[in-house]
């Protein structure tokens, strides 16, 4: 059985990107396995790109195949938090043997990329909550305007919004029933 935080460790992987257009899809991925064997530590012996596939919502995917060595298991385990791979299939050694130094390493790095996930996803949802109250406050005093133009029918403050039909009626409804605008004859008024 092997040391496996220092013999090499033969896997094979596959790593997929999405998103638009066509064409940077497929260069991203190209430029993914370039970064990684600028790594040191990770030897490419084999790799098979697919031609990216549209998706929903113009959304296009292609993943690679490749076949690779690993310089020890932390290493295996630093790529796969860095490029999150969709599978990994270890070829080789057949057996491993971890020290629980080797498995607390493993475990505090998995701690580790958690945490900043966290505070990632914390961070995100507080810019959303800052960014919908803007854009309500943007969209409120926009209706205003609007209203006191003259322009003060739900049809008319679409065409002139550019706001979905539905979500305009549900803001000022919402508005109405605070008592931020007023509805009568299906005119709007600010109060």
């Amino acid at each position: 059985m092997a040391d496996a935080s220092k013999f090499p460790i033969r896997a094979r992987t596959i790593l997929e990107v999405l998103g638009k257009p066509k064409a940077h899809v497929e260069k991203t991925i190209r430029m993914l396995i370039e970064e990684i064997k600028e790594n040191p530590n990770i030897s490419i012996l084999h790799e098979k790109f697919e031609t990216a596939k549209k998706m929903e919502k113009s959304l296009f995917s292609t993943y690679v195949e490749i076949e690779m060595i690993a310089k020890g298991m932390d290493t295996l385990v630093g790529f796969c938090f860095d490029y999150m791979p969709s599978s990994i299939d270890i070829e080789k050694p057949e057996e491993l043997v971890l020290k629980n130094s080797d498995i607390s390493l493993v475990f505090n790095d998995l701690l580790s990329k958690l945490h900043n996930v966290d505070m990632v996803a914390k961070q995100l949802r507080a810019e959303s909550s800052f960014l919908k109250k803007n854009l309500n406050n943007m969209l409120r005093n926009n209706i205003a305007v609007l209203i006191s133009v003259g322009k003060n029918t739900l049809e008319k403050l679409e065409k002139l919004s550019g706001i979905n039909p539905e979500r305009l009626k549900e803001f000022l409804d919402l508005e109405v029933k605070k008592g931020k605008l007023t509805l009568k004859d299906e005119i709007y008024g600010t109060v």
